[in-house]
């Protein structure tokens, strides 16, 4: 499948990306490159292949999830260099409207 200059500019105006006449032809070829590649790969037989998240046979190797005893909040704020009613204060990062 071919990708024209006109689908790459309507693209670029549906994302509301302004892109120049050099990267329309870039794109226009990197992308018909890829669909080229997919429409090869839609030619192999995969019929009965099982759908595989890695092939090297990977399971999960975090721990289970287990409630136990948090750091009490007198410690937790006590290195803070200001707090309030257990709380970290920290200054403001929004501005008021």
């Amino acid at each position: 499948m071919r990708i024209t200059k006109q689908d790459v500019e309507n693209v670029a105006k549906l994302a509301r990306l302004e892109i120049t006449e050099t990267e329309k032809e870039a794109f226009t070829q990197q992308l018909s490159g890829i669909l080229s590649y997919v429409e090869k790969l839609n030619k192999l037989k995969t019929a009965g292949v099982e759908p595989t998240a890695t092939v090297l046979g990977q399971s999960n190797v975090f721990r289970e999830d287990q409630a136990r005893p948090s750091l009490p909040v007198g410690k937790a704020v006590a290195n803070a260099p200001e707090s309030a009613d257990g709380f970290f204060v920290v200054p403001k990062i929004l501005e008021e409207r």
